[in-house]
């Protein structure tokens, strides 16, 4: 199923198009990188996209659309995940990419890789306050691009809103 909206059953879908992942991630317009959920469960998400060619990216720079984004895509997914993870009436957890260990880079650009990315991140451990991830984005024949961890901490005191005093 492609669609934007959770089957009637009220369990997540399977796959999304861009507009079911924009309503899913705090990211909106072009800063919406991912383009379609191709799978997930409860430990791993594959999303795919071709907007690393966009001229319009808003990561381009002057100098093209160099590898280091490729974090923010594969952070984009791990969005997705925690917000596919969440129960359907819960209130969406606000998290931060807290850091990224172990990053290796295969290539300098992103933006004249030929065909689809395809983003990986596979849940490695985590608790209501933070989750490690592995990820990896890959060509379209499966050559890594871009591999590493990240951490991403959920509800923390800047997501929170300020104490009230009196």
């Amino acid at each position: 199923m492609t669609t934007g909206t959770a089957p009637t059953t009220g369990m997540a879908p399977q796959t999304l198009d861009r507009t079911g992942i924009a309503a899913r991630i705090p990211h909106s317009g072009t800063m919406c990188l991912l383009e379609r959920l191709e799978r997930w469960d409860a430990g791993a998400i594959h999303c795919s996209t071709t907007s690393h060619t966009a001229a319009d990216n808003p990561l381009r720079t002057a100098g093209g659309l160099l590898a280091p984004n490729a974090i923010e895509y594969a952070a984009q997914a791990m969005a997705l995940h925690g917000g596919l993870l969440a129960t359907p009436d819960a209130e969406p957890s606000a998290g931060f990419l807290a850091s990224a260990r172990n990053v290796r880079f295969a290539v300098v650009r992103l933006d004249d890789i030929a065909g689809p990315l395809q983003v990986h991140a596979q849940r490695l451990s985590g608790d209501a306050r933070q989750i490690l991830y592995a990820f990896a984005v890959k060509d379209a024949t499966g050559r890594p691009l871009a591999e590493g961890r990240a951490v991403v901490v959920l509800n923390t005191p800047l997501a929170a809103p300020a104490p009230t005093t009196r």
